[in-house]
């Protein structure tokens, strides 16, 4: 598919610099650019590839103003990165998709598949299930008894669902995550550990999606709870009985231990680590490496192991860059002393 320039500004609402019949048929980095490609600049620090790119589109933000002379076709726009990432969902959403049920599925004759899916080979589908209309679901994927597939969504090559969870419509679920394995529940013994039975279900709402290899652990009972349009990078362990707000956001290898509620538009840095059976406010910022104990009432930045506040962190950081420095001060003001007290 090609695009001319006049068109994309059209579909985003910029304004063209340049040769607005300029055709583009692929995107590509700033820096990588190719004839025919779009590119973007958010970031000032790679301005100098603007200058030298070979990219026919560039999207810039409405403040920019070249210091010298730019062989690329410009579009303004109030934000090129969101710009882009609106171009980046027309595109893909303008593929063909495929469709059909592979023969080497393993499909129960008791579930519903809804119409226009995919359905890849090796896929299992177990008894009662309901698949919504549109989905997608790739090789090796295997969803339990009863469990539950909106529509639209994607699920890629060896996904596994649990039997009885629920998944959202219009969901991304990549390669590996697994929904609904048993949380971890055990009763200390003498004679070592009794397992707890895990019997609930996780539920999943819509418009989420899910990294590679994320655990998300079904409820002891009750339902461990993703809410809408919550974005969960590759490696998250969510605990039995946790409840993430909607929107909230968790970068890589992010735990949340169980029982824990987590509010709206919060951000987990990766490797973040939240204890178990807090209360997270909303609009909470969780740096990388973080470790949380407790609840927070929202609306903070927190940095350090354990939690502080972000500004408090720093100050602290910026003392322990100068502690051999103090260290030397503190002998020498030491040996003055002694030095006072011996005359």
């Amino acid at each position: 598919m090609k695009f001319t320039a006049k068109q994309i500004a059209s579909f985003i609402g910029g304004e063209v610099v340049g040769n607005e019949n300029a055709e583009i048929y692929t995107f590509a980095k700033i820096e990588e650019g190719v004839p025919g490609a779009i590119s973007f600049l958010a970031n000032p620090k790679y301005e100098e590839h603007i200058y030298t790119t070979l990219s026919s589109v560039v999207l810039v933000n409405r403040d920019f103003e070249p210091k010298r002379e730019i062989a690329a076709t410009l579009i303004k726009v109030d934000n090129a990165y969101e710009s882009l990432a609106k171009l980046m969902m027309m595109y893909e959403a303008a593929k063909p998709k495929k469709q059909g049920i592979s023969s080497l599925a393993s499909i129960a004759a008791s579930a519903k598949i809804g119409e226009n899916c995919y359905i890849a080979p090796f896929v299992v589908i177990g008894e009662n299930c309901e698949i919504g209309d549109g989905c997608s679901i790739y090789d090796g994927t295997s969803i339990g008894d009863g469990a539950k597939v909106g529509n639209g969504c994607t699920l890629y090559a060896h996904v596994t669902i649990y039997h009885d969870c629920r998944v959202g419509n219009n969901c991304i679920l990549h390669s590996g995550c697994v929904i609904g394995a048993d949380g971890f529940g055990f009763a200390p013994t003498a004679d070592g550990y009794n397992k707890i039975p895990q019997t609930g279900i996780v539920v999943i709402e819509d418009n989420v999606e899910i990294g590679a290899n994320t655990c998300i652990d079904r409820a002891t009972m009750g339902s461990t709870i993703i809410h809408s349009g919550v974005k969960l990078d590759n490696l998250v362990q969510i605990a039995h009985n946790d409840e993430v707000g909607s929107h909230t956001a968790m970068a890589a290898q992010v735990g949340i231990a169980g029982s824990t509620k987590i509010g709206q538009w919060c951000i987990f840095g990766g490797q973040a680590g939240i204890s178990g059976h807090s209360t997270i406010g909303d609009r909470t910022t969780v740096g990388p490496q973080c470790g949380t104990i407790g609840n927070l009432k929202g609306g903070e930045t927190l940095l350090g192991a354990p939690a502080m506040d972000a500004r408090e962190y720093i100050r602290i950081a910026a003392y322990m860059k100068r502690l051999p420095e103090m260290d030397k001060k503190i002998k020498q003001l030491t040996r003055e002393l002694e030095a006072l007290k011996n005359k």
